[in-house]
């Protein structure tokens, strides 16, 4: 590859073998992990090597997501280690596109939908299948403010089928996904963004979550807050 993009290797288990994922600027591969046999690659030239968020697996399915080219599903073989193109995005500019666009947040897949943030902050629900758009809500970025690389970080809590997501204001928002829509249930603010990007200032940094504790870091600090109550 020309760039060594940001995305990490991910282990999945399709095909009847386990299968190691590098994505980088150039393609999405397949690997035998033991051997480092090639077992498919699916072209995928990015714009300033820009792999990264994490790819997801959902079945016999697997989803990534740029911010220039957009989402890429492949159809993963269900007896041997082969995959096939599902479907892609298109965009016809920055703002006016399709499906999901996402600069650096891993979007999140259940129940027949992928749930995640577009590139221009965009909350946004598709269906699996064919990355057919069903909802958009802007407010959980930045308030309802349209921003080139607005962000948020979404993390599924299995125990109450709630999602936290941590926006680039230093929010913590507790909601529901559905196809139905975007539900906010409580918001508070962690932490002051203290990065600069696009001239204006943000967190863009993970949340940590263990032993029912959230931690958060900015520029200047690390706090870490409880989820007890």
């Amino acid at each position: 590859a020309r760039e060594p993009g940001y995305c990490p290797p991910t282990l999945i288990q399709a095909g009847g073998v386990e299968q190691l994922i590098i994505w980088h600027p150039e393609s999405i591969n397949s690997l035998n992990p033991d051997t480092g046999e090639v077992y498919w690659t699916q072209p995928f030239r990015l714009r300033f090597g820009l792999s990264v968020p994490t790819p997801r697996q959902v079945g016999d399915q697997l989803f990534v997501t740029a911010f220039y080219n957009g989402p890429m599903m492949m159809k993963l073989a269900k007896d041997k280690p082969t995959a096939t193109l599902a479907w892609k995005g298109n965009r016809n500019s920055e703002k006016n596109t399709d499906k999901l666009h996402s600069i650096m947040p891993t979007p999140f897949i259940e129940k027949g939908h992928i749930y995640g943030v577009c590139s221009y902050g965009q909350l946004r629900c598709l269906r699996v299948d064919t990355g057919e758009r069903v909802w958009e809500d802007l407010t959980a970025t930045r308030g309802g403010e349209e921003t080139r690389w607005g962000n948020a970080f979404l993390v599924k809590h299995a125990p109450s089928d709630r999602f936290f997501l941590f926006n680039e204001l230093g929010d913590l928002i507790i909601a529901k996904l559905s196809p139905e829509g975007y539900e906010p249930i409580d918001k508070a603010h962690l932490i002051e963004p203290t990065g600069k990007a696009m001239n204006r200032k943000v967190v863009w940094s993970h949340p940590a979550f263990a032993n029912r504790n959230v931690l958060v870091r900015n520029d200047k600090e690390i706090v870490s807050f409880s989820l007890a109550e």
